[in-house]
Order: C-alpha cells, then sequence, then structure tokens
C-alpha cells in the first residue's frame, strides 16, 4: 500500500498550499489526501492544488469531506449537504482521486427527541443518493468510523450493516486505526471489512480521547491493526492523520516524524517494501 499524508497537517503552518504539497513530497510521502471545501476554494486554488501534485508526482489519492448535515432533521439542510457533497464528488473527479472521504456525524438530542432509526434510515438514503452519483463519475466514498458514543457509525458491525443497507459498490469503508482502538475494536474484527475497506487512516492517541499523534506518541499497538489490513488486500493507501503540534514551529519535525514511524510499521506488517 502507499504511505500518503492528509495536508491538513501542515495548516498551522501559516504558509500557502503549495509549500505544503511540496514538503510532503520532500518528505517521501507516495501520495497525498486533501482537506479541502470546494464551496470556500475558487478555480485558481484548485488548479494550484492538481497542477502541484502532477508536477511533483504526487498522486491526490482522497479529498476530505464532513457533512453532518446529511443526518439533520430539517429537508433542506440535507438537500444543501447532498448539493455540497456532490461538489466534493466533482473536486474528486477534477483530481483524478480515488474517493470521498466522508464523515456524517452523530445522533443529535442524545437520542431521545428524534428515534435513532429515522436519523439512520436519513443518513442510509442519503449517502445511496451520493454512492449513485460517486459510482457515474467513477470515483468512490469512503464512510469513516467515528469512536464517540453518539456517532451514527462507531463500531465495525455498525459500519458493516450502514455499507449493506446503502447497497451501492462505489460506497465503502474506511480505517482509522486510532478511532478502532479509541472505540475498543479489536484488531481481527476488521476482517468483517473484506471487500468493504476502501482507505485507511493512522495516528496515535493516549487511549482515552481522539489525539491524532504521530504513531509512537501515544499508546495504539498498530501492528496487529496492520497485520489485518494486509490481509483485506485493500487497493489503496495508507494516510497519516495529524492533529496540530505542541510546537508549531517544529511542525516539518512533526510530520517528518510520522513518516518514518509509520514507514517502519508498514514495513514490519508487510504492507511497505
Amino acid at each position: 500500500m502507499r504511505l500518503g499524508l492528509i495536508n491538513s497537517a501542515w495548516a498551522q503552518a501559516g504558509r500557502e498550499t503549495a509549500w505544503g504539497i511540496r514538503k510532503t513530497k520532500e518528505l517521501g510521502f507516495d501520495c497525498i489526501d486533501i482537506f479541502t471545501d470546494p464551496l470556500d476554494i475558487d478555480v485558481k486554488e484548485r488548479t494550484l492544488i492538481r497542477r502541484e501534485c502532477e508536477r511533483l508526482e504526487l498522486p491526490i489519492v482522497s479529498v476530505c469531506c464532513v457533512a453532518v448535515g446529511l443526518i439533520d432533521f430539517n429537508p433542506s439542510v440535507q438537500r444543501f449537504h447532498l448539493d455540497r457533497c456532490r461538489a466534493y464528488l466533482d473536486l474528486v473527479y477534477e483530481f483524478e482521486a480515488r474517493n470521498l472521504l466522508l464523515v456524517i456525524g452523530e445522533y443529535i438530542w442524545n437520542r431521545e427527541v428524534i428515534p435513532p432509526k429515522e436519523q439512520w434510515r436519513t443518513g442510509v438514503e442519503n449517502c445511496r443518493r451520493l454512492a449513485e452519483y460517486a459510482g457515474d463519475l467513477g470515483v468512490e466514498i469512503a464512510l469513516e468510523l467515528e469512536p464517540f458514543p453518539l456517532s451514527l457509525v462507531n463500531d465495525i458491525d455498525r459500519m458493516v450493516q450502514f455499507v449493506d443497507e446503502v447497497g451501492h459498490p462505489a460506497f465503502g469503508a474506511n480505517i482509522d486505526i486510532s478511532h478502532c482502538h479509541l472505540a475498543g475494536v479489536a484488531p481481527e474484527e476488521l476482517r468483517k471489512l473484506k471487500g468493504k475497506a476502501r482507505h485507511v487512516h493512522i495516528s496515535d492517541c493516549d487511549g482515552k480521547k481522539h489525539g491524532d499523534l504521530p504513531p509512537g506518541r501515544g499508546v495504539v499497538d498498530f501492528l496487529p491493526y496492520l497485520q489485518q489490513i494486509r490481509e483485506l488486500g485493500i487497493d489503496g493507501a495508507i494516510s497519516i492523520e495529524l492533529e496540530y503540534s505542541p510546537e508549531p514551529d517544529r511542525i516539518e519535525q512533526w510530520v517528518a516524524e510520522a513518516y518514518e514511524a509509520t514507514s517502519r510499521l508498514m514495513r514490519e506488517a508487510g504492507l511497505r517494501p
């Protein structure tokens, strides 16, 4: 599998987008994921991202999208987010990327006011609509497992159920190793995602809360997860997801540390030469 980086890791550097793309290539990454919103960038920024990645031979694998409004109870909000996600899928196509990394959010009001089954059904139906659009474009959607108590999809069985109910070949799962650890997902449970997993995120945490640390700075035992991922035979990438460095002026060292640690782990698991 290829080793990539979500470019939001460079956000705190305060530099232009092209600088982060160049640094990603310089550090040795095989590919890159782009965290942006097509409604917030203009044609110049889109063209800059695409051309810079092409120039550096750094393929874009995934575009990240948080669209919690897909399960909102207001139809107008759902329509907006469906249109917004279609714009994201257009961007995936424009960038010649593989997938849209999708986060759909959480049950509201402690699951007490709106029946949870109703929010679940809304999410499935809207994701099916998006999957049909993605399929027409020849791209995929990878749904992220979120480790929070009220997240719609917060364990492997719910992920399998959601993907099966959407029931479209363009719709699958993203495996986030840190999220799996926080949600109490045992490595062997990943076997249930055979044929469903499309993409992988990797980061570390303290075992208690969401962290997105470089591997090795937390408590996650990565090798058993990576060995199971190898058995899944995913034709894709493992992308490092990092939050803010405690030393912003050392962000390059922060990302380099994550690259070296992840590359070593992938070699140990037989995922990287």
